[in-house]
């Protein structure tokens, strides 16, 4: 009976999810109603009390996050895309894969899907629409680029989630599925490219913005330009490079890039460290906010009975683990907008039991995160989609009509390659 009674309230929370309710407040009090009615409310409480406090994933994402606040502050983000999008001008329907990789290269850096769909789109589409690519095309091709480089990003906290329950290096799982991304990117953009020339939108329309992009050719700065990519390149020296005094943690290569930054751009560091410290509480409200409420929505299901009975049916069919692994993250972050609730919500409740059912821990944590950004780059309800659509004014679900698809293409190459 609780176990129906469960199901119910996912179903729900599903429907409310879907009517853009608050995500942190629907999955807080789903997660307190299935607790209560399973005659066990602290077991809420107690989560919400020991997420609040997940150190290894506050360093990670709030420092992250501060620093992309203060790339944005001093405009080295603005300079970064600028530069990658100069060898990229003029060369027609290449602009579409061009597009897709160069918001890749961005996500990486920027580890917000809409931030980085923002800082790409600010040049690049105007840079497409000059070139004669049709605006919803334009969009769609920003929106692609987010499938979900961010998870190399050593900032990733679902590389550190999945981490934490193996109880391996966030380094080495990054490294393992390097070769993941290069792969989806791939098949993103010839998918991209193919959905253009079938649509006949990649050349014929008339952009009346080439002027003012011209008017915007402020001189770049190669060194501000650098900047956002500077953390990643030093975390990933001190774990790949063979350069062991650069080993260090997130938040040691964050404060490096955020003093550097601050004497490349000569920035006043009364401005720019009360804007990273804005940044960091943003992020504890945004982003940590939806795990500590993730983090209660499991412990209603685990309370109500809904994980176990879970547990029971992969374990009894452990070949749908491979597959429920995938496809269960990807349709929740289409129907929700949101791959980080999707991903922290899987991994938080099925990947510490993927023993049990015959699978590695570490290829079903991140391929539930891979899945769930696939799934959110198909996704109207997302909020890149959003920022995208009324960069190009059109309907979110105009530019998903045309990703979702290639996302779809993707996660069947996903269950293979992992």
């Amino acid at each position: 009976m609780l176990v129906i009674a469960g199901i119910a309230i996912l179903i729900l929370t599903v429907i409310l999810l879907i009517k853009r309710q608050d995500t942190r407040t629907v999955l807080l009090f789903s997660g307190l109603l299935m607790c209560l009615l399973a005659a066990d409310p602290m077991a809420a409480m107690n989560s919400f009390a020991q997420k609040m406090v997940s150190e290894g994933l506050i360093q990670a994402i709030l420092s992250a996050i501060g620093f992309a606040t203060v790339m944005k502050f001093t405009g080295c983000d603005r300079h970064l895309v600028r530069l990658l999008s100069v060898p990229l001008r003029r060369v027609g329907l290449l602009l579409i894969p061009g597009t897709i990789l160069l918001t890749t290269f961005v996500q990486l850096a920027l580890p917000s899907a809409a931030g980085a769909a923002a800082a790409a789109g600010i040049t690049m589409i105007p840079l497409q629409l000059a070139a004669g690519i049709h605006p919803v095309m334009a969009g769609a091709a920003v929106l692609a680029g987010t499938f979900g480089a961010s998870l190399l990003n050593p900032g990733s906290p679902h590389m550190a989630l999945v981490a934490k329950i193996v109880g391996g290096d966030v380094m080495t799982i990054i490294g393992s599925r390097a070769m993941t991304v290069v792969w989806l990117g791939l098949l993103i953009m010839v998918g991209m490219t193919l959905t253009a020339l079938l649509r006949r939108e990649h050349r014929g329309y008339h952009s009346t913005l080439e002027s003012e992009m011209q008017a915007d050719h402020q001189p770049i700065n190669l060194l501000a330009a650098l900047m956002p990519l500077l953390p990643v390149t030093l975390l990933m020296l001190g774990a790949f490079g063979g350069v062991g005094w650069l080993k260090m943690g997130v938040p040691q290569a964050v404060m490096w890039g955020i003093l550097a930054t601050l004497l490349v751009t000569r920035t006043h560091p009364g401005k720019a460290i009360p804007a990273f410290f804005d940044g960091m509480g943003k992020a504890y409200s945004d982003v940590f906010g939806i795990i500590i409420c993730a983090g209660v929505f499991v412990a209603g299901l685990s309370a109500i009975g809904l994980i176990d009975a879970a547990k029971t049916l992969l374990i009894d069919y452990p070949q749908a683990a491979r597959f429920g692994g995938t496809v269960g993250p990807f349709l929740m972050a289409i129907v929700i907008g949101s791959g980080d609730a999707a991903a922290y919500a899987f991994n938080e409740a099925i990947t510490p039991h993927a023993a049990a059912f015959g699978m590695d821990g570490t290829n079903l944590g991140t391929a539930a995160a891979f899945a769930s950004y696939l799934g959110r780059t198909a996704s109207p309800l997302s909020a890149a989609a959003i920022v995208v659509a009324g960069m190009v004014g059109v309907s979110p679900l105009d530019l998903v009509k045309r990703t979702a698809p290639v996302m779809l293409v993707g996660l069947l190459l996903l269950i293979v390659l992992i």
